[in-house]
């Protein structure tokens, strides 16, 4: 049976974070490194939470907006 959640995920892999924000994968490294990104380790994988991507999009439009 397949219960996946009708809202979609929750966290995702680093390169999945990437494609949804646009950016190359090295970037979104970069980004974690200063700190503009936070994400957590599950058993050998990173993720980072959809809403910290939502959130950090929403800041830099916001910044960033004419």
């Amino acid at each position: 049976m397949n219960h996946q959640s009708p809202l979609g995920p929750i966290s995702v892999g680093v390169e999945e974070a990437a494609r949804l924000i646009g950016v190359a994968r090295s970037m979104l490294y970069e980004m974690i490194a200063r700190g503009d990104i936070q994400t957590f380790k599950l058993g050998r994988r990173r993720l980072v939470r959809v809403k910290t991507l939502e959130a950090f999009v929403k800041r830099q439009a916001q910044e960033n907006s004419r």
